[in-house]
C-alpha cells in the first residue's frame, strides 16, 4: 500500500487541530496541558494566554488552582526551556530528558550539579530564590557561578528544581521568583522517552525524526529504537513522516479561525508549518525572542502587544475585509479577558 503524501497545508491543519487551535475545546486546564504536551512559559502569564486561546471559557483561576494544588508544574523541560505541564507529564518528560544538558553547560558544571543534587533538593524543600541557591552552593559546596547561566541551569536540571507554584500564577511578579524541589514520582527513563515521542506526535505530528529532536532536545539516537508501530507517511517535499496510527489529519480546506498566540507559543517550534519564511525575522528576534503573534487562515499574519490595557495588532501585510473583521472580534475578546 502506497504511503499517503501530505501537502504543507494539510500538515498545517494537522498541527492546528492537535494544538486545539482549529476549535476551542471544552477541557479542564490540566487535561488541555496534557493534550498539547505542555505550554512553553518563560513568563508565567504566557501559559494562561495559551490556554485562553485553546479552551472555551478558560479562566486564570483554573490554572492557579492546578498549580497551587500540585496538579500542574512549571519548570525546565523540552529544549531546557521553561514549560507549564501537568505534574504527571513533568515527571515523565523530565525522566525522558534526564542527562540532556544545554550546550553551554560544561562537563565541570554538570559534574558539580550531579554532586550537589541531593543536598540541593533538601535545601529547596521550601521555596528559594535564585540568589539564595547560588549563595548556598558557593558557601556549602564551593560551586561558584561565574556570571553565566550554566551552573544555574545545570543544578535545576540535575536536582529537578521547579518554579514554586506561587511564582507561576497569573499576574505573579516577574522579579524575584522562587524555586522548589519537584516531588513527583520516579519514572523509568526509556519508558518515559517512548511516551514523550508519542505525546509529541499526538500534539504536533506528523513529524520527521529531526522535528522530534528539535522539539524535545533529545538526540535522535536516544529514541530511534522506540519508533516501532508508528505510521509512516510522506510530505510533498519527499520527507518521511512519523505519526500515531489513528491521529487526526484534517483536510487542507478545513477552516482555521483567527487565533492570538502568546510569546514563545509552542506551535511556533515547527515554524515552517505555521510561520511564513518571509515573516521569520519579524517574529523571532534577537536571542530567539519569539513575539506574541496572531494567525489568519492558520498562518502567522502579524504580532500583537498590550498598551495601557489595550490589545494592539500589527499585521505584516494588508488583510482581506473578512479577516480584518474576524481579527477585530478576537482582539476585543482577548482585551476583555485580560482586564
Amino acid at each position: 500500500m502506497a504511503e499517503r503524501v501530505l501537502s504543507q497545508r494539510e500538515l498545517n491543519r494537522a498541527t492546528l487541530a492537535r494544538q486545539l487551535l482549529l476549535k476551542r475545546a471544552r477541557l479542564p486546564a490540566v487535561s488541555a496541558l496534557e493534550r498539547v504536551a505542555g505550554l512553553q512559559s518563560q513568563l508565567a502569564a504566557t501559559a494562561y494566554v495559551g490556554l485562553w486561546t485553546r479552551l472555551e471559557g478558560f479562566r486564570p483561576a483554573a490554572l492557579d488552582r492546578a498549580l497551587l494544588g500540585g496538579k500542574a508544574t512549571r519548570g525546565l523541560l523540552m529544549r531546557r526551556t521553561v514549560h507549564t505541564a501537568s505534574t504527571g507529564d513533568f515527571a515523565r518528560f523530565g525522566a525522558a530528558l534526564s542527562g540532556e544538558l544545554p550546550g553551554w553547560v560544561t562537563a565541570e558544571m554538570a559534574e558539580a550539579a550531579t554532586r550537589v543534587a541531593g543536598p540541593l533538593r533538601k535545601f529547596c524543600s521550601v521555596p528559594r530564590t535564585r540568589e539564595e541557591v547560588l549563595e548556598w552552593l558557593e558557601r556549602e559546596h564551593g560551586v561558584v557561578n561565574e556570571n553565566t547561566n550554566g551552573i544555574w541551569y545545570a543544578v535545576r536540571i540535575q536536582a529537578r528544581i521547579a518554579h514554586a507554584p506561587e511564582s507561576s500564577r497569573w499576574r505573579a511578579p516577574v522579579h524575584g521568583p522562587r524555586f522548589v524541589a519537584f516531588g513527583g514520582e520516579e519514572v523509568d527513563p526509556d519508558a518515559a522517552r517512548a511516551e514523550l515521542v508519542r505525546r509529541y506526535l499526538a500534539a504536533f505530528g506528523p513529524a520527521t525524526r529531526a522535528e522530534i529532536t528539535r522539539w524535545s532536545g533529545l538526540n535522535t539516537g536516544r529514541f530511534a529504537h522506540l519508533l516501532d508501530g508508528l505510521r509512516t507517511l510522506r510530505d510533498d517535499r519527499g520527507r518521511t513522516l512519523l505519526d500515531l496510527q489513528r491521529a487526526p489529519l484534517p483536510a487542507a480546506d478545513t477552516p482555521a479561525p483567527v487565533r492570538f498566540l502568546p510569546k514563545f507559543d509552542n506551535v511556533l517550534i515547527d515554524r515552517e508549518r505555521i510561520l511564513p519564511q518571509e515573516y521569520l525575522k519579524l517574529v523571532v528576534r534577537k536571542n530567539a525572542d519569539v513575539q506574541p503573534t496572531f494567525t489568519v487562515d492558520g498562518y502567522v499574519a502579524g504580532v500583537w502587544r498590550t498598551e495601557k490595557g489595550r490589545v494592539v495588532t500589527e499585521p505584516f501585510a494588508p488583510l482581506p475585509r473578512e479577516a480584518r473583521r474576524e481579527l477585530e472580534e478576537e482582539r476585543s475578546r482577548l482585551e476583555a479577558w485580560l482586564r
